[in-house]
């Protein structure tokens, strides 16, 4: 009987950031299309958590391993215990990432006065740490030829974020989003089109998804205007992105690499 294109069933699937808001999902998600999933995440005790979860979800057994991704060492260990349990990896789910976030106690920080360390930790997590686990994850997939990698990217890699998003009601700016995550997620894409045509002859594949925002406890008005930039006319519930991730995860997606799939409820769109 041939499988289903979207099925996973029997494939080691490695997410990073796993126990963030998305990174659940994408546990979730490929866990009920079959995958065996390895969750890592920095904090050993919600990546076990989730190793229970996921476990129980289907009768297959999960993996939550804690790994830093901006350290080689780190990654190693975690493709090494990978290896031990399961003999192989499939999929690569490079989640994990870090973001200046809108909060009832945020400060607005102009471009000319945000902190060099703060910019160049948000490119070691999501541009070095990204490149990181492509090198050690992804080169065991290249020397075995098969492998699929999903790097999570995002809206503001494509368009850049617009300020009027972050303004109180009576014309002040509550937030402004700085370059730092931008700049990154823009890096991530041109890494993900370096690698898909590297990659492309030894049947890895290198994908981005980016998203767009999801509704998690925002201020009201944020979500009424990100709520009207948006065509479809709402945020993204954090469940709005399986069957995407999915798709690129899995054979169905099997002529195709070094691509952005944006899903975003049409924000980019205009």
């Amino acid at each position: 009987m041939t499988p289903a294109p979207f099925a996973l069933d029997g494939r080691v699937a490695i997410v990073t950031g796993a126990a963030g808001l998305l990174g659940r999902r994408h546990c979730q998600a490929l866990a009920q299309a079959g995958a065996h999933v390895v969750a890592a995440d920095l904090r050993e005790e919600p990546c076990l958590e989730l190793e229970h979860e996921l476990g129980d979800a289907r009768g297959r057994p999960a993996l939550g391993l804690a790994c830093d991704i901006t350290e080689r060492i780190s990654l190693e260990r975690l493709l090494a215990r990978t290896l031990e349990r399961y003999g192989r990896v499939d999929v690569l789910v490079n989640n994990a990432g870090l973001d200046d976030k809108l909060t009832p106690d945020s400060v607005p920080v102009a471009f000319e006065d945000y902190p060099q360390e703060r910019f160049e930790q948000s490119l070691k997590v999501n541009v070095t740490g990204t490149f990181l686990c492509c090198q050690v994850i992804g080169a065991e997939m290249a020397r075995h030829r098969r492998g699929s990698i999903v790097n999570i990217a995002s809206t503001y890699g494509v368009v850049a974020p617009d300020p009027a998003l972050y303004r109180r009601a009576d014309g002040s700016q509550a937030f402004i989003k700085s370059a730092a995550y931008p700049a990154a997620k823009a890096a991530v894409l041109g890494l993900t089109r370096y690698l898909g045509a590297y990659w492309g002859r030894v049947g890895v594949r290198v994908n981005a998804l980016s998203p767009g925002g999801v509704e998690n406890g925002q201020h009201g008005d944020f979500v009424a205007r990100y709520t009207e930039r948006t065509p479809l006319g709402r945020m993204a519930c954090p469940g709005d992105y399986a069957g995407a991730l999915l798709f690129l995860a899995s054979d169905a997606s099997a002529y195709m690499t070094g691509a952005n799939l944006v899903v975003d409820g049409g924000f980019t769109a205009w």
